[in-house]
């Protein structure tokens, strides 16, 4: 059997087995449709808010019609009490509350200054920093119109006060981010790491199932049959790769720094490392279902040492260092660096060679398994 032909047998056993079908393109269809959808309406608006006002003056209402004209923030009533807007938030009619003391308008107008107070659900990271920022920038217009009123009414001209009172306006212009949203943020780093899971699972479930049986595997060297099941799931998964970082990434609007060229040098060894550790790995497991099993419980953990949804700063150090190890870790935040955040090929220089480098170790890992399988096969036979 030369290597064309263990290709196709290669190919064929891929096609024929249903559970790598299912995880193969049914998985990598159905987490690109599953993991963005929550987040589809990413960014928080009209949330809506209760006004306790203790004050009840033409000021205080003026802030609360600043705060019903943001974005964020929608007044849903005017309530007489603290608790009363508590119990609101308790039975979820509204997520947040905005105070108003007593004397506001006075105190203002005296130079004492006021405070006002916000409150709300914080079950919701996203819904309560809408309600915070919405209601913050609701204060600070009224505090504008405050000192604006005090200016003139000491005779200042009228166009010397508003630039004093509108010294610095800040033109804030998100650089990798656009939307400021949450699918942009996570959907680069979670894509490459489904394409990790579901190669470590494809490769764990076709290895695991054959060892077990006599076949076409037994009849050639170890090392073409590595060569040739890399190059099978290379074809693959450079089909998948492209739907996930061209069509979903245009799709979810996510920003691309990078060239094509730039990305397919730098998946070549991420997918070329999986792979070979999904053999080594497939050697080691006694039922197909394993591979599932323990691929799965190892998804989270990987995902938070991968360094893009929590600090590696606050992550053990000995942790870190043992995770370097697991191709996706460092082809997360290399990809990201390069494709999302606009760095150069020299920067993520270190994270590529480290790709190769654990694909050259776990391919020579991976032929001395399958050497080994092999040898166990003949001696059952015998």
């Amino acid at each position: 059997m030369n290597l064309w032909q263990l290709m196709l047998a290669e190919f064929k056993a891929i096609f024929a087995d249903k559970a790598i079908m299912v995880t193969l393109f049914g998985g990598v269809l159905f987490y690109s449709v599953l993991y963005p959808l929550p987040y589809l309406n990413q960014v928080p608006t009209e949330q809506q808010v209760v006004v306790v006002d203790h004050d009840n003056s033409s000021l205080s209402r003026l802030v609360t019609r600043h705060a019903d004209a943001s974005a964020k923030v929608h007044i849903l009533a005017n309530l007489a009490s603290i608790d009363e807007a508590e119990t609101w938030i308790s039975e979820g009619k509204a997520h947040g509350l905005l105070v108003i003391p007593a004397n506001f308008r006075r105190d203002l107008l005296l130079g004492k200054g006021a405070t006002l107070s916000y409150g709300g659900d914080a079950s919701y990271f996203l819904i309560y920093s809408a309600v915070a920022e919405g209601l913050v920038a609701a204060g600070l217009d009224a505090s504008k119109q405050v000192q604006l009123i005090g200016l003139l009414a000491r005779g200042q001209n009228p166009q010397l006060a508003q630039q004093s009172v509108n010294s610095i306006n800040i033109n804030s212009v998100p650089a990798f981010n656009p939307s400021l949203g949450y699918t942009p943020y996570v959907i680069p780093g979670l894509f490459l790491l489904i394409l990790h899971q579901t190669l470590l699972i494809g490769t764990g479930i076709l290895g695991a199932g054959q060892w077990r049986r006599p076949g076409y595997w037994q009849h050639v060297s170890p090392g073409v049959l590595v060569f040739a099941r890399l190059s099978v799931f290379l074809l693959i998964y450079s089909v998948f790769s492209s739907f996930y970082l061209g069509y979903c990434f245009y799709w979810y609007q996510v920003s691309v720094a990078a060239t094509i060229i730039e990305v397919g040098l730098f998946m070549l060894p991420f997918l070329l490392a999986t792979c070979a550790l999904g053999i080594v790995f497939s050697s080691l497991f006694a039922r197909r279902d394993l591979s599932t099993q323990v691929y799965l419980l190892m998804s989270m953990p990987v995902l938070f040492v991968s360094g893009f949804v929590w600090p590696i700063a606050l992550i053990p150090e000995p942790l870190v260092m043992i995770s370097q190890i697991i191709p996706a870790v460092p082809a997360i935040m290399g990809m990201l660096e390069l494709n999302q955040l606009g760095a150069g090929w020299l920067a993520v220089m270190p994270k590529w060679l480290q790709l190769w480098g654990l694909f050259a170790v776990f391919a020579c890992i991976a032929i001395m398994r399958v050497a080994a399988r092999q040898k166990q096969a003949k001696a059952m036979l015998s």
